[in-house]
C-alpha cells in the first residue's frame, strides 16, 4: 500500500514518503536531527524522520548518492564536490537549509607539546625546520573541516598540500589516533574536539568561528531527484527541521536537554559532559585557558542560520578551486543556484513564520582580515598568498 496515501493533508499537501531517513554522523551538530525525530515536530508536518546513524562520511554519500537515504545532515562541501564530480561520484544534489553555524575545532596532539608547539607560528616553525613531516586529519577532502584546516595552516604559511600530510579519519576516532601517534592535529567537529581534551591526548588551539565568525557548517542535503521528485515531503521536512532548529535556540535549557537526546548510543555516544559545555559555548583550550565564546554553534538565530545563502556555497567551492580540487573556475553562481533549493526553502520558512534575507548573498571578514561576499569569485580564489590553484602552480 503506498504509504503517501495514508499521510494527513499537510500544509504542504500529502507528503508523496511520509517515512523519510535521514542520515547524520555522531556529531554535536546533528543535535537538529535528533531533536526534530524525539520532540514530535516531525510528525507536526505529516512526516516521520528515521534518523540513520553512519560511520563515516564517505558511507554516508554512498548511501546518499545511491538513494539508500533519503537526506542528510552532511557536509557543505561534500555536496558541492558531488556535484561538480570531485570526491566521489557525480550526482545532481539540492541542499535544502543549513543546519548550524560555527561549532568545529583544531586540535594539536600532547605529543606537539612536548615538542615545544602549541600555536600556528609555533607550528610554522617546526614545520620549517623541517626534522619530520608533520600529519594532520581531516574529515573529508572536499568537506568543511578540510577547508578550515587547510585556511587555518595556511595563515600561518603552511601549506597544507606540500608542507605537510593531510589524511581523511572519520570523526570519532580523531582522538584516538592521536594517542597513538598517527597524527599531530585534526579539525573536527564537536564532540571530538572536547573528547580529546578531557582523554588527556590533545589540546585546542582554535575554533572554526575563530577562523569564521557565523560561518555555514553542516547542511540539509540530498539528490536533486529525490527533492523534486518529492518537493511536499522535502518542504514538510525543512519545516520540522527549522521547528527543531528554533528550539535548540530557544534556551539554555533546551540545550541541555538536547546534550541528554544525542548522547544516546543511537546518535553521538559519549557522555553528556563531553558535549554539554561547548553546545553551551563554554570553552577551555587545556592550556589553562577558559572563556565564553561570542560565536558558539548556533541552530537558528532567528533564521539567519537556516537561509541557504549562494555566497555560502560559492566560498566552499573556492576554496576547493584554491587548493587544487578543481582544475579550473567553475560558474560559481550558477552552481551555487542549481543546488542551494531557495524555493524549497521559502515555501517551508513562510509557513513556519521565518522572514527571508533581503538577498541571497552575505559578506563576511574571515580572521586574516579578508573579505568574503560573493562578488569575484575567481579572483579570490585564487589571490592567496599561500595555495594550490592547479593554473598557477
Amino acid at each position: 500500500m503506498n504509504v503517501a496515501s495514508q499521510s494527513p493533508l499537510t500544509p504542504f499537501g500529502v507528503p508523496e514518503k511520509r517515512e523519510i531517513r535521514v542520515g547524520f554522523l555522531p556529531l554535536t551538530d546533528c543535535a537538529s536531527v535528533a531533536v526534530a525525530a524525539n520532540r514530535g515536530f516531525d510528525e507536526q508536518y505529516g512526516i516521520r524522520i528515521v534518523p540513520s546513524k553512519e560511520s563515516s562520511w564517505a558511507s554516508l554519500r554512498d548511501k546518499l548518492v545511491n538513494g539508500d537515504l533519503d537526506v542528510a545532515h552532511v557536509l557543505y562541501g561534500m555536496v558541492l564536490g558531488i556535484q561538480l564530480g570531485i570526491g566521489g561520484p557525480r550526482k545532481d544534489m539540492a541542499v535544502l537549509m543549513t543546519l548550524n553555524r560555527n561549532g568545529q575545532g583544531i586540535t594539536l596532539s600532547e605529543r606537539l607539546r612536548d615538542e615545544g608547539i602549541v600555536d600556528g607560528s609555533s607550528l610554522a616553525r617546526a614545520v620549517a625546520a623541517g626534522k619530520r613531516k608533520y600529519s594532520f586529519a581531516q574529515t573529508f577532502p572536499t568537506g568543511t573541516h578540510a577547508m578550515w584546516l587547510y585556511y587555518w595552516l595556511a595563515s600561518h604559511g603552511i601549506n597544507p598540500i606540500t608542507d605537510v600530510r593531510t589524511v581523511t579519519v572519520p570523526p570519532s576516532k580523531m582522538a584516538e589516533c592521536m594517542r597513538s601517534g598517527a597524527i599531530d592535529g585534526c579539525c573536527v567537529g564537536e564532540p571530538w574536539n572536547q573528547r580529546a581534551l578531557i582523554d588527556g591526548v590533545g589540546f585546542s588551539v582554535a575554533s572554526s568561528q575563530d577562523i569564521w565568525p557565523d560561518h555555514p557548517e553542516k547542511v540539509l542535503g540530498t539528490t536533486e531527484q529525490w527533492a523534486d521528485t518529492h518537493p511536499n515531503a522535502a518542504r514538510a521536512l525543512v519545516a520540522a527541521m527549522l521547528e527543531a532548529s528554533r528550539w535548540l535556540d530557544a534556551t539554555a535549557e533546551n540545550r541541555r536537554q538536547a546534550a541528554e537526546i544525542i548522547a544516546a548510543p543511537e546518535y553521538v555516544g559519549t557522555d553528556v559532559k563531553v558535549i554539554l559545555a561547548r553546545l553551551l559555548g563554554r570553552y577551555e583550550d587545556g592550556l589553562g585557558r577558559t572563556w565564553d565564546d561570542a560565536h558558539p554553534v548556533r541552530f537558528f538565530d532567528e533564521g539567519a542560520v537556516n537561509f541557504p545563502y549562494l555566497s555560502d556555497a560559492m566560498w566552499f567551492l573556492t576554496q576547493q578551486r584554491r587548493w587544487g580540487l578543481l582544475d579550473d573556475d567553475p560558474d560559481y553562481l550558477a552552481v551555487a543556484r542549481a543546488v542551494n533549493r531557495i524555493d524549497i526553502y521559502r515555501a517551508a520558512a513562510e509557513r513556519v513564520g521565518i522572514r527571508l534575507p533581503d538577498s541571497p548573498l552575505r559578506s563576511s571578514v574571515l580572521f586574516d582580515g579578508v573579505r568574503w561576499d560573493g562578488s569575484d569569485p575567481q579572483n579570490y580564489a585564487c589571490s592567496f598568498p599561500v595555495q594550490a590553484c592547479r593554473s598557477l602552480v
